[in-house]
């Protein structure tokens, strides 16, 4: 009578490789986090200056110093085309000539404070 082999994994085997997975994934968690992080900022940054120099263009053209973001991204207007949050962020109403742009409710992984601000 021959002796049958059974293929498969034993239970140390399958043990093994999962702890090796979460080891993988342990690793791989925190940075993509990060690169998340950067990357939501980065757009946040961009959107901030976007609506500041579609303000500043505005305020050049017409020699007032206030204006709605809404007014901006109106389409018959023209100055900014609609952007959405990247995130839970906000971006401000009314725009003044002269004073900081700043995005509230920025998650915290992007800014401690929750706040991001750019100079106008």
């Amino acid at each position: 009578m021959q002796k049958q082999s059974k293929k498969g994994f034993t239970l140390v085997e399958i043990m093994i490789v999962v702890v090796i997975i979460g080891l993988l994934a342990a690793m791989a968690i925190p940075a993509f986090q990060k690169v998340r992080a950067a990357s939501q900022k980065s757009a946040i940054t961009n959107n901030l200056r976007q609506l500041a120099s579609a303000a500043d263009q505005y305020f050049l053209e017409y020699g007032i110093e206030t204006i709605t973001s809404a007014k901006l991204a109106d389409a018959d207007v023209g100055y900014l085309k609609a952007f959405k949050a990247v995130a839970t962020e906000s971006y401000p109403t009314d725009i003044e000539s002269g004073t900081d742009i700043e995005a509230t409710d920025v998650p915290t992984a992007v800014s401690a404070d929750n706040t991001l601000t750019i100079d106008f």
